[in-house]
């Protein structure tokens, strides 16, 4: 079994595609939730998640603040003024779908489990070893795969947590010893923020016990253009070209 894992596309339709072009042959698609929110493509973007021909997907904070079971009191005044701008103009459909996503984490198969912030909560961001030791102690497989962050970051616990990499350039392979356990984000496909602006995902090779972080060049120019032209603060199309 081969999985593709997508997390924070946040409505960037370019750097999606330019994934989906680059992920190969894979079974099935881990969506780990931000779907919309910052970019201009909110229904075009869950229009290619939902033709996924196999796919599990879980909600992330962006995506429960643009559909109404969250208050946009949390966000800063970017992504407060982004979200509402995505709130008023997702198709009636999309945004029934994406309210109906579930709330991770959720288990997959008996290596992999899937969480948006973190599997003790969805909405608290994984940054120090604090929040990494936390979600080891409730982590119900092997592997965890989170995202929120918009950061590609790996930890191993074997009775001592440890820092892998940290994941960066064209790719970088995890390997997944068995008697460890692994927190793993994968970055951001749409959104990037650890100064790198291509795109990041994942493919977990279950049978090879490999987890591969891999970056993409997409047409930045006109996911740039296509937030200014829709009225978005600027800062929101100069920001994808730094990866911050």
């Amino acid at each position: 079994m081969k999985y593709l894992v997508l997390s924070d596309i946040h409505a960037n339709l370019e750097a999606l595609d330019a994934v989906l072009a680059a992920a190969g042959g894979y079974d099935h698609a881990l969506v780990l939730g931000d779907l919309v929110g910052y970019g201009a493509n909110p229904d075009e973007v869950i229009d290619r998640i939902r033709a996924l021909p196999s796919a599990t997907l879980i909600r992330g904070n962006h995506d429960k603040v643009a559909t109404g079971l969250d208050s946009v009191e949390g966000f800063n005044h970017l992504a407060r003024y982004a979200i509402q701008w995505t709130a008023a103009r997702l198709a009636p459909e999309n945004r029934d779908w994406l309210a109906a996503l579930p709330a991770g984490p959720t288990a997959i198969d008996q290596l992999v489990e899937i969480c948006h912030g973190s599997p003790f909560d969805e909405d608290v961001y994984i940054f120090d070893d604090l929040d990494g030791r936390r979600a080891f102690n409730v982590m119900t497989r092997p592997l965890c795969l989170f995202g929120h962050t918009h950061v590609p970051a790996a930890f191993r616990f074997d009775g001592e947590m440890t820092a892998i990499g940290p994941p960066r350039g064209d790719r970088f392979r995890v390997t997944l010893d068995e008697g460890a356990t692994y927190l793993v984000n994968c970055g951001a496909v749409g959104q990037p923020r650890d100064g790198d602006p291509r795109a990041a995902f994942g493919i977990l090779d279950v049978a090879a016990r490999s987890l591969t972080v891999m970056r993409v060049q997409y047409d930045l120019a006109a996911a740039q253009a296509k937030i200014i032209e829709a009225g978005l603060p600027d800062v929101l199309a100069q920001r994808l070209a730094i990866g911050r």
